[in-house]
């Protein structure tokens, strides 16, 4: 499956699981950062798609980040939803992207 693809659908993602943070707990930390890191992950698709290898390492160290921001909020929390969802999910691209980059 192509890169770009699950690059754009993990974005959205972040951004839809922001905008419900905000809807559900009026979080608007929730909403400020899913719109900020799906957007960046959105723009890292569109840098990827068009061949630019900068949009490659910037995917990769956002879903790091997101990885353990949302891994920390899991182990302190034990709550899946939504910081375990995120984390395995970041983790999951982070290695995709990473696999892409050191081969």
């Amino acid at each position: 499956m192509n890169l770009v693809y699950i690059v754009w659908v993990y974005g959205a993602l972040v951004i839809i699981g922001g905008v419900m943070g905000f809807v559900k707990a009026k979080s608007k930390a929730s909403l400020i950062s899913g719109l900020a890191f799906g957007t960046l992950l959105l723009l890292c698709g569109y840098a990827m798609s068009e061949g630019r290898r900068w949009g490659l390492q910037a995917g990769l160290g956002i879903s790091i980040a997101l990885a353990v921001i949302m891994g920390r909020r899991y182990f302190a929390t034990k709550k899946f939803m939504p910081a375990g969802l995120v984390a395995g999910m970041s983790v999951v691209v982070a290695v995709l992207l990473g696999m892409e980059l050191f081969r």
